[in-house]
């Protein structure tokens, strides 16, 4: 009997660590601004879409919204810009919202999970395996696997955290995420072959990879708003210049949002080759058949479609097309 009641103990605490839906017990109040809104975002895939939103009233708010938590939201007094990253429970919850500084001078009270993403966000040199190993329950755990690590690791690294997670966390979406990014990047080895796409070019007249594969062909993903995209294009560039007479070729993805900043993206830094996206953001087709998580990203393929490099930036991507290109090894 007592074999039998532990058992359903376990078994419930289990349960209760999943994502539930109830109503939320959340208020707070907004410092430095005149905002007049308080928008609740759901995330997911990097992005955030508004579910409900509650008036200021004598700088104060508060949301009874029926969600599933724990789960991480966002917090916002503007949809057009990042919210405030905020892990939601069944517990109450106080927000003192800034939107000052990207948020960062928020205060939020009475999450655990929140509690424990703060600290994650201050630690430095984080060793992703032990933050998992010690925090094996947490939702934080399998969020910042999914989001901040699945682009870093191979998928064996994957798939090697994913066990350290506890069986509660296992039916979540970035866990499932996981398991499937798992799958496309093992099929993205190199010595594999890239998988071929159709996709729409600034004219919106299509464009197929496979019938532009030319020499050594680089599938470039970028964004106009990427930083690191922009810094990275003069020396993509200047390797295009010199390398491209002698079979060197680039189709670009974008993962912008909006036309008007791609087409101004591609005429600013000077981008002659094909571009095609489908403006989806982190919802590119394309981006997710390849696995990008994270941008920029790229992979190197041969005239026959076969992955010969990937991620190459800076000086290695001139260095690998000088040993394929110039010395013919």
């Amino acid at each position: 009997m007592k074999k039998i009641l532990l058992g359903f103990a376990l078994f419930l605490g289990a349960f209760q660590t999943q994502a539930q839906e109830s109503n939320l017990q959340l208020k707070g109040t907004v410092v430095d601004t005149v905002a007049q809104y308080v928008y609740l975002q759901k995330f997911h895939n990097k992005m955030f879409t508004t579910i409900d939103s509650v008036k200021v009233k004598d700088g104060n708010f508060s949301f009874k919204t029926k969600v599933k938590t724990p789960e991480l939201y966002g917090l916002s007094v503007n949809t057009a810009s990042s919210p405030l990253y905020i892990f939601l429970e069944k517990t109450p919850i106080t927000v003192q919202l800034n939107p000052k500084k990207y948020y960062s001078n928020s205060v939020v009270e009475g999450s655990a999970s929140q509690d424990l993403f703060e600290t994650y966000k201050k630690t430095k040199d984080v060793e992703i395996s032990k933050f998992i190993t010690e925090h094996p329950n947490s939702l934080v755990s399998a969020y910042v696997l999914y989001r901040n690590w699945s682009y870093r690791l191979s998928p064996e690294q994957i798939t090697q955290n994913i066990a350290l997670l506890d069986k509660s966390l296992q039916s979540t979406t970035y866990v499932k995420e996981l398991k499937e990014l798992v799958t496309v990047l093992d099929g993205l080895a190199i010595g594999k072959k890239a998988p071929d796409f159709t996709a729409n070019d600034p004219e919106g007249k299509p464009v197929r990879l496979y019938q532009n594969l030319k020499g050594y062909t680089l599938v470039d993903f970028w964004a106009s708003w990427c930083s690191p995209c922009r810094k990275e294009n003069p020396n993509i560039v200047a390797a295009y210049k010199e390398f491209h007479d002698k079979g060197f070729n680039i189709v670009a993805i974008s993962l912008d949002k909006k036309k008007e900043n791609w087409i101004k993206g591609i005429q600013d830094d000077n981008l002659t080759w094909t571009h095609v996206s489908d403006l989806l953001f982190w919802n590119s087709a394309v981006a997710k058949l390849y696995g990008v998580r994270a941008i920029p990203a790229n992979y190197l393929v041969d005239s026959k479609g076969i992955i010969v490099a990937k991620n190459l930036h800076g000086e290695e991507l001139q260095s690998t097309l000088k040993t394929l290109l110039e010395n013919k090894i």
